[in-house]
């Protein structure tokens, strides 16, 4: 039994790729390095995402058991043969396409932007400059001193 997201009935059911173990632990392996946690943490993550590793992992052991000696590859981004130009994903030299689709779900694969919050949902001021005429109604008059 190889420790791994996925087992190989899995792999079975959402591909329909028959897989050993060897090629079960080289996806495993290779997701890890991808998505920078191991299998000893799986407790430690989400339910929801250990889903979409499992995913990620049984898309890549398929995908393993079509390509020619994935682990001696030259990273590249261009490949040409026979007049026709190929050019490929950062990636896409050891990496399954739908694997990489599955990790971009992960939770802490995701954006990180921050949603700065805008006058209208804070509560705060908005337009009180006390020089705009526009914010007249909003103070109140007093006469400016001076001779009577």
């Amino acid at each position: 039994m190889v420790d791994a997201w996925a087992t190989p009935q899995q792999v079975i059911d959402t591909t329909g790729v028959t897989v050993t173990d060897a090629q079960l632990a080289q996806a495993q392996a290779t997701v890890e390095v991808f998505c920078n946690r191991i299998y000893a943490d799986t407790a430690r993550i989400r339910p929801r995402d250990v889903y979409w590793l499992g995913r990620a992992v049984a898309f890549q052991a398929a995908w393993l058991v079509g390509q020619f000696d994935v682990n001696t590859r030259l990273e590249s981004s261009q490949v040409q043969q026979d007049g026709v130009v190929a050019s490929l994903g950062e990636h896409a030299m050891v990496l399954a396409p739908m694997a990489a689709r599955a990790l971009r779900r992960i939770s802490w694969m995701r954006s990180r932007t921050i949603h700065v919050r805008s006058p209208f949902e804070d509560g705060g001021t908005w337009g009180l400059d006390p020089l705009s005429d526009a914010s007249d109604d909003t103070q109140t008059w007093t006469p400016m001193g001076g001779g009577a």
